[in-house]
């Protein structure tokens, strides 16, 4: 997200880390990627759960957030209750909700996250349903419905600070932006006040509405964005040379949320809804969308909802770097 929002986005990544007991903070080189290709696991997730309290969600290591916090419109809520799993085509997918009537008091966010932060170098893939519309109520809402890994920050302009935007989709526009547009955005760093984000960033103008494979690889310098097997996006560094590979762990994560109020028409209540059919990542290797796919439907066809094969040592340990 290369354009400004606030610093609790970022601490909302620090409380995810602390929440899991001898989380890693370990981070890995950057041409890391590939080495032991295909034997450091996997990490594969239906969603075939009942509700944000299932227990076997967190089991899985997933919650729904429900603290209060950035990115999107100060004052604002974050109910676990906006996050559900629903039917739809014969099959169940988690489902985020946003809702505003234009006021702070009458907006909800949604946020489905990894708790753990165990993810960094090889590929990671997710299939998504965007919507340009509200299911109810009026259009016109300047919402960011995304797909992304992050890792906690401590400091302006960390220099270990790591975040991949797979998809950042504003179908209203939104930051001065006229809609639909998405973006990908890799990071080296960024500092809060004045806003100045290190960054490598892509957009496509055009709708993304319904479902779309997001496919990102990462490994060997480059990290490269896929939508439905296109290659849409290379970066390597940022406006300065640096490096974009992230330099920790991540989790992976999606939500959906007002950019700000501006766009609300009326006084009636709009809802918009955002559909994750399943997530998957495998550890330092490349994984072309075509192979993620199959991999996907060989699960599916064997009935796998859940699978965490991910290592961490061996060839397969990430490199930690001292504390800063």
């Amino acid at each position: 997200m290369s354009r400004q929002r606030t610093t609790i986005f970022l601490a909302t990544a620090a409380t995810i880390a602390s929440m899991v007991s001898g989380a890693s903070a370990a981070v890995g080189s950057t041409d890391q990627a590939d080495r032991g290709s295909g034997k450091c696991g996997v990490l594969f997730d239906d969603f075939q759960y009942t509700s944000a309290t299932d227990p076997a969600l967190g089991d899985h290591g997933w919650n729904a957030r429900s603290e209060m916090g950035g990115p999107g419109v100060p004052g604002t809520g974050w109910p676990a209750s906006n996050v559900s799993f629903v039917s739809t085509g014969g099959q169940k997918v988690a489902q985020l909700r946003a809702t505003t009537d234009g006021t702070v008091a009458g907006t909800t966010n949604s946020e489905l996250r990894r708790t753990t932060m165990n993810l960094r170098n090889g590929t990671y893939a997710t299939r998504v349903r965007y919507a340009d519309s509200p299911a109810t109520g009026t259009d016109g809402d300047h919402i960011n419905e995304t797909a992304f890994a992050i890792g906690p920050t401590k400091f302006d302009y960390d220099p270990i600070y790591s975040e991949l935007d797979f998809t950042e989709y504003l179908p209203n526009g939104g930051w001065g932006e006229a809609g639909p547009v998405n973006f990908q955005t890799s990071w080296h760093t960024f500092r809060e006040d004045p806003w100045d984000a290190r960054t490598a960033e892509s957009r496509q103008d055009q709708s993304l509405n319904g479902w779309h494979t997001y496919v990102t690889q990462v490994g060997n310098g480059h990290v490269r964005y896929y939508i439905d097997g296109k290659l849409t996006a290379d970066h390597t560094v940022d406006q300065d040379g640096n490096t974009v590979l992230p330099r920790q762990d991540m989790s992976m994560n999606w939500n959906l949320w007002f950019i700000d109020l501006d766009g609300h028409q009326g006084t009636a209540t709009s809802e918009y809804r955002e559909q994750v059919d399943w997530a998957y990542y495998a550890k330092n290797e490349t994984v072309s969308p075509a192979q993620a796919d199959a991999r996907v439907a060989k699960y599916r066809k064997h009935d796998t909802t859940y699978q965490d094969s991910l290592s961490n040592t061996g060839s397969c340990e990430n490199y930690q770097p001292p504390e800063h």
